[in-house]
Order: C-alpha cells, then sequence, then structure tokens
C-alpha cells in the first residue's frame, strides 16, 4: 500500500514537471458552461422588459419557465447515455449546436407558446452540458482532483450568470431583445469550433505527455461497458444522488429565472441598474463553486476519506444557506446581496461536491447515465416548484415562503445522501 502511495505521489510531482494538459480540457468546459448559462439566464434577466411588452403574467412566466425544465428533464437523461456510448467530444458537439440554434430562435418569437416553445428546444440542448462535461472530466481526471476539476468548470455558470447583466442590457436598449438573442448566440459558434480543434481522449491527444498520462490513468481499471438503466435504478447510490439534486436543482433555477425579478420588486430596480447586485451575487457564487471543490480535495489529500470530505464540505454549505430564510426582510440592497451571494456560493460549492458523486461511486462508463438520471429527476424537482412559485407570487405576493424553502433544501438533500449512501463505498456492479 505503502508502494502504491510512494508511487502514486511520484508520478504527481512528475506531472507537475511535465505538464498539465488536462486543465486546458477544464477551461473549455468552463467556457462552454458560461455559455450555457448566458443563454439559459437571458430570459431571467429579460423578465421585466418582455413581461411589460408581452403582458405576461407570473403564472406565464412559470409556465415557460417549467416547459424549459420538462425539455431538461427528458434531455437530461437521454445525453447522460448518449455521452456514455459515443464519448464526451460528439455528445457535447451535439448538445452545443441543439442549444446555441434553439437559443437564436428566441429572436423570432413573439407568444407565450411560441416563447415555451423555444425554450423546450432549448432545454433539450442545455441539459447536454453536464452530462458531457463531468464525463469529460471523468475521462481527463484521477479521482483526487475531480471535484476541484468539476468545481472549476461549473464556475463557468457564475461567469454566464455575471456576463448576462452586464452585457444583455447593454444589446437590449441598443438594439433591441431579439438582436440580443441572435447576436449572444451567433459569438458562441466560436467555441464549438475550438472544441471539435482541440478535445481528444487522454491517449489521443498527443500534447498529453507519458507523466500527465500515467497521472490521469492511476486509478484502478474499471469497466468499460455501460450498464443498463434497469440495473442502475435498482442502486441506492444512484438515488442519493438523484434525490439529492431534487432537493437542490430547484433552487438554483429560482435563482437564476425569478431573481432580476426580485431585486426589481423588492428594491425597484430596472435593467439599468439590477446589473452590479447581480454581479456580485454571482462573483461570489464563483468563489463558492471552486471553493467547494477545493475544499473537499484539500481534505482528501491530508488522508480525510470521500466519505468524510464530501459530507463535511456539503454540511458547510447547508449552514451558510440558512441566513436566506429572511432575505426578504433585509431593506438595505447591499445586505440583501450579500446574504443571497452567500447563499449562492453554498449552493455552488454543495453541488461541485454532489455532482462528483457518480464519479466517485460509479465505474467510468456509467457516469454520464448516472449523472442523467439525476438530472432529471433534479430537473422535475425544478418544475415542481417553478408552479410552487408562480402560485406564491400571484396568491401571496411575498417571497418569502420561497425563502425558507430555499434555506431548508440543503439539509435535506445531505440528509437524503447519508442514508442511502453512508460510506459512500463504490459500486462494483449493480444489483
Amino acid at each position: 500500500m505503502a508502494t502504491v502511495e510512494a508511487g502514486t505521489d511520484a508520478v504527481g510531482s512528475a506531472v507537475q514537471k511535465a505538464g498539465s494538459y488536462r486543465w486546458v480540457i477544464v477551461g473549455l468546459l468552463f467556457a462552454a458552461t458560461a455559455i450555457n448559462y448566458v443563454d439559459r439566464q437571458m430570459i431571467g434577466v429579460l423578465k421585466p422588459t418582455l413581461q411589460a411588452e408581452l403582458g405576461w403574467s407570473e403564472s406565464d412566466f412559470a409556465g415557460i419557465v417549467f416547459w424549459f425544465q420538462a425539455a431538461y428533464a427528458v434531455g437530461y437523461i437521454g445525453f447522460g447515455r448518449i455521452v456514455d456510448r459515443v464519448g464526451a467530444r460528439i455528445g457535447y458537439s451535439v448538445a452545443f449546436i441543439i442549444w446555441t440554434a434553439a437559443h437564436m430562435m428566441h429572436g423570432a418569437v413573439h407568444t407565450v407558446t411560441q416563447f415555451a416553445l423555444a425554450r423546450v428546444a432549448l432545454g433539450l440542448g442545455e441539459s447536454g452540458n453536464f452530462p458531457a462535461g463531468i464525463k469529460a472530466v471523468t475521462e481527463w481526471f484521477p479521482a483526487k482532483e475531480r471535484a476541484f476539476a468539476v468545481g472549476l468548470f461549473n464556475a463557468g455558470a457564475n461567469v454566464g450568470a455575471i456576463i448576462t447583466p452586464l452585457v444583455v442590457p447593454a444589446l437590449t436598449l441598443a438594439y433591441g431583445w431579439r438582436t440580443a438573442f441572435v447576436v449572444t448566440g451567433a459569438v458562441s459558434v466560436i467555441w464549438l469550433v475550438a472544441w471539435f480543434a482541440i478535445y481528444r481522449r487522454p491517449r489521443e491527444q498527443k500534447r498529453v505527455s507519458a507523466a500527465e498520462l500515467a497521472w490521469i490513468e492511476s486509478d484502478p481499471a474499471d469497466p468499460s461497458v455501460p450498464l443498463p438503466w434497469s440495473q442502475l435504478v435498482r442502486v441506492r447510490e444512484t438515488w442519493a444522488y438523484a434525490l439529492g439534486k431534487f432537493c437542490i436543482d430547484p433552487i438554483w433555477w429560482f435563482f437564476l429565472f425569478w431573481l432580476p425579478g426580485y431585486l426589481g420588486t423588492r428594491y425597484h430596480l430596472d435593467l439599468k441598474t439590477f446589473g452590479p447586485p447581480l454581479v456580485a451575487i454571482y462573483v461570489l457564487s464563483d468563489v463558492g463553486s471552486i471553493a467547494g471543490g477545493w475544499a473537499s480535495s484539500r481534505m482528501m489529500k491530508a488522508g480525510k476519506t470521500v466519505n468524510y470530505a464530501r459530507k463535511m464540505t456539503m454540511l458547510i454549505c447547508a449552514f451558510a444557506v440558512t441566513p436566506i430564510f429572511f432575505a426578504q426582510s433585509y431593506d438595505n440592497l447591499w445586505v440583501a446581496v450579500l446574504v443571497i451571494g452567500i447563499a449562492t456560493a453554498a449552493h455552488q460549492a454543495f453541488s461541485a461536491n454532489l455532482y462528483t458523486l457518480p464519479s466517485d461511486l460509479f465505474p467510468r462508463a456509467a457516469v454520464g447515465s448516472v449523472v442523467g438520471i439525476g438530472g432529471t429527476v433534479g430537473a422535475v424537482g425544478g418544475m415542481i416548484f417553478s408552479l410552487y412559485v408562480g402560485q406564491i407570487l400571484e396568491r401571496i405576493g411575498s417571497y418569502t415562503p420561497i425563502f425558507i424553502v430555499a434555506g431548508s433544501a440543503y439539509f435535506v438533500a445531505l440528509a437524503i445522501v447519508h442514508m442511502l449512501s453512508p460510506r459512500l463505498a463504490p459500486v462494483t456492479e449493480a444489483a
């Protein structure tokens, strides 16, 4: 055992000298995730504008979000299987093409129904982002680095959320919201060219040194044949991940799609003024995403088990969210921004560790499928929560019940993960 650890340390030292091409892959995943979130969040940033111009009610907006999430649920499980079959390179490319075309379609729609149809197409394409991204991380990183790598590329979500309120209002005020959809979609095609040119599996990429390849492949070999869903759904660890997603994904959807409207209603901000508060919130989210992956990886390098490192990090994050219970009562805008920003940072840190569980627990060939199942279950939770938010806002007009649910969800998620997988032991074979 000591010999193996010494050998692994030697390989790691050699990698530092030989180069780290795998981090270029993380850069591509980071950029794609940022684009994904620009495209996803634009409807939230433009919510007040679209409601005023097209006469949407809160229920209309909730319905549009609902259908996006329904398509996302279907697409997530489909893309999870696709990337296990064809790999990250082709799977990611297909997803990107679908969602970019759908995003640009938004510039040509007029009615609530047409918007819902455009969001359905967008949801189908965007659902491929995380199954393909986590599959790529699994192909390119050993277990000890995966949480940090996932945290880094997941931070692209926050960068996308930062870019959106900075760029989209300016485009909208200058050229109109329809042009904003077309221009942002057209520019993002540059990423697809870079992805095709750069991405290969580690053994197929000539720029990867022998030392780095040895580090990437330093984990024990596992089966290469994808496990069927009929086996995966009978494994408790699949549901530990999926039900965790069911609890926390709806909260992130809420932050993305309703936060601009909340700032407008509570603090009287508009398209010209809610940019800085949103940027501050998502900068904090970015820090949380990276810190969450770093924290658990650091604990593991210090000798803690995967079980301890992942769950302790998630527990700390769950406590960090709780001040959001009182978000509605803060009269000072920047106090509210700080509280909400810490909550979104904690979400991203929690999510970075939850996202890593499939690669901790399952063979590489099953990771995409498990991520797909979890994403689908999470999107179903988002659908239910979207309808809840729409009804609460129309009937009560207060965000307080919503924030109470948001502040509680992470404890419930962690409790479910612990009950279903108390040791986070790797699944050797599906029952």
